[in-house]
């Protein structure tokens, strides 16, 4: 079995949206209707955690993270035979405006209200969302 570490974080504006990424459906067939996410992706090896977060922030959004962000959940992804993912949920800020690579087609910032009832929210972003609301919102 493979096992592979994600960082993925709840990317907070000034005004306390949390940006959400649409993913492109032609780069991520395999994830359905499950197409909104948090901003993140798969650890480089031997790279510090914070700095694979930060490639994948900037990578994705064209944004730098401002400040610490916090660790606020570790879960188990078992969803693909033969591979196991345990992905790192961070939320932290940011400044200025998302520009999206290739992988996304679209993104908007939302309150925690919305996304929990935002419909094609990655089930494990939402997950974090709902036992965090009290501290994300």
């Amino acid at each position: 079995m493979e096992l592979q570490v994600g960082v993925k974080i709840f990317l907070k504006n000034k005004d306390g949206r949390i940006l959400l990424l649409k993913r492109n459906p032609k780069k991520y067939p395999h994830v359905g209707d499950e197409l909104w996410d948090i901003a993140g992706g798969r650890i480089d090896a031997g790279m510090p955690l914070m700095d694979n977060l930060k490639r994948e922030v900037h990578e994705e959004t064209g944004m730098d993270l401002a400040g610490t962000p916090k660790l606020i959940a570790a879960q188990d992804i078992l969803k693909v035979a033969g591979k196991h993912v345990v992905r790192l949920t961070y939320v932290g800020n940011a400044s200025g405006d998302p520009v999206l690579d290739t992988e996304h087609t679209d993104f908007g910032w939302f309150t925690i209200e919305e996304i929990l009832q935002l419909h094609g929210l990655d089930r494990f972003a939402k997950e974090v969302a709902l036992r965090e609301k009290e501290n994300i919102g």
